[in-house]
């Protein structure tokens, strides 16, 4: 301390700041936080204390007034230790407007219930919306004879999906990323605290810019924009269905004393934005869950020198904290499919509800040979769209449990075996749920399946930590 203070050139580095705040904060996380601050802090100013006394043996007014060297300290790169200034990796000032800090902010900011309440919101008054319009509840006679359900509040893929699965879906995600940028982050990364935390946080979040752009593209001017174009507005501009069954959205083909042409257009199309945003943010949500698994491992990879069997169980602890909240929205994102493709299999079925459908198709294992259901050949987008949501979340998922399970084998924990075999029950129900999504109308009996894997999923959002 005293070579490093005396009226000589010499300088504290910041490995040295860091080790020193340790000591000075007993090696707790929370005191050794606060001395590494007020020692780079001082720092500074001895920086900026030498640099105006040099300035003054060169020539220039010694007196240096006390604003100019709070600015010279403040100029300095050793302000807030960082392991960007050790790569001499200068902090750039953020850009106006990134989509990616943005898809950041609305799951970080504000109250835990804003973006769920927001979703549901919107849902529930598209399902007023249908009760005024009157095609909350439509029967329609089948080409077959069948009289069909074919009401907007008997489609599971608009009601159930958008106020019940997607509101929790984004409160999983919404916990484990605060959970993540606030304090656990910092535990594992003592050369950022605060504000050099979450600029280091938001690095991370900017550099995926690409991904976010690429899922807004899709979804937005693609999965929403087009597919309104090609389902809704042309055929009831045209007054033609073509390939697609009369359903809600396209009643005012056939009835228009129900439902009038403008009046189905202006509800669709607002329907169809209200899924495009939503599902953006869905994928947004995967993105960020992408993004903590990816920054958990950089920090966990290469941990300080001389770290005791603390900073193992503390990372130890994130590593089933991040996996089991990845675990969650995985179920969810496979639930959100499952709600798609039993929709899109049922519309291309003879039965007249899906109650029906499924209660039919459930007797037929008991012993109940009735005749099996006639299909019709009708296109149906929405089968590709719930597979690009399988594939998306059961990758993020996947990158989540190799990226946890090197973690754990890295740290040789001692609870091993049951943390291990967790993470192979995650895999096997997650699997499960991938079968039945396959398997649904393409079997006899799919529905005793659906109904072993909806009770594990609920079991599994309840107690992510499962062990028995």
């Amino acid at each position: 301390m005293q070579l490093w203070y005396q009226d000589n050139e010499k300088g504290i580095s910041a490995e040295n700041i860091r080790w020193l705040a340790r000591v000075f904060g007993c090696d707790d996380p929370k005191a050794t936080s606060e001395w590494q601050t007020e020692l780079s802090v001082a720092r500074a100013r001895l920086v900026a204390k030498r640099r105006a006394l040099r300035a003054g043996s060169d020539g220039h007014d010694a007196h240096t007034p006390p604003d100019t060297v709070q600015n010279a300290a403040i100029d300095v790169g050793t302000v807030v230790p960082s392991p960007l200034a050790h790569k001499s990796d200068v902090i750039s000032p953020r850009p106006g407007f990134s989509l990616a800090r943005t898809s950041e902010a609305v799951f970080n900011r504000g109250s835990p219930l804003d973006l769920s309440a927001s979703v549901f919101a919107g849902a529930v008054a598209l399902g007023f919306s249908s009760y005024f319009l009157g095609i909350h509840s439509i029967v329609y006679p089948q080409a077959n004879g069948v009289i069909k359900q074919v009401g907007y509040l008997w489609a599971p893929n608009w009601t159930l999906l958008f106020m019940v699965l997607m509101p929790l879906y984004f409160v999983f995600v919404r916990d484990l990323v605060v959970f993540w940028r606030g304090a656990r982050r910092s535990q594992l990364n003592l050369e950022g605290e605060g504000i050099a935390n979450d600029d280091m946080w938001m690095r991370k979040v900017a550099a995926f810019s690409v991904t976010y752009w690429a899922a807004f593209l899709v979804c937005l001017p693609i999965a929403t924009v087009l597919q309104w174009i090609d389902r809704c507005l042309t055929p009831l501009l045209t007054r033609d269905a073509g390939n697609y069954p009369v359903e809600w959205a396209r009643l005012a083909i056939e009835r228009p004393h129900v439902i009038s042409i403008p009046e189905a257009v202006a509800f669709t199309g607002f329907a169809y934005l209200y899924m495009g945003v939503v599902f953006y943010l869905f994928f947004a949500g995967l993105i960020l869950l992408f993004t903590i698994v990816y920054d958990f491992w950089e920090l966990g990879r290469d941990p300080e020198p001389g770290v005791d069997g603390e900073y193992h169980w503390q990372s130890n602890q994130l590593d089933l904290k991040i996996m089991r909240g990845i675990f969650r929205c995985c179920i969810l994102g496979l639930l959100i499919a499952l709600c798609m493709k039993l929709q899109s299999t049922f519309m291309l079925s003879s039965e007249s509800t899906m109650a029906g459908w499924l209660t039919r198709d459930f007797l037929s294992v008991l012993g109940n040979h009735e005749k099996a259901s006639d299909w019709f050949e009708y296109s149906m987008p929405t089968n590709y769209s719930s597979l690009l949501i399988v594939l998306a979340t059961c990758t993020v998922f996947l990158y989540g449990l190799v990226r946890v399970h090197a973690a754990l084998r890295q740290q040789g924990d001692i609870g091993h075996g049951r943390n291990q075999r967790e993470l192979g029950i995650m895999l096997a129900l997650v699997a499960l749920l991938i079968i039945v999504y396959v398997l649904i109308g393409a079997i006899a009996g799919f529905s005793i399946l659906l109904c072993i894997g909806l009770l594990s999923a609920i079991y599994g959002l309840i107690y992510p930590s499962i062990d028995t």
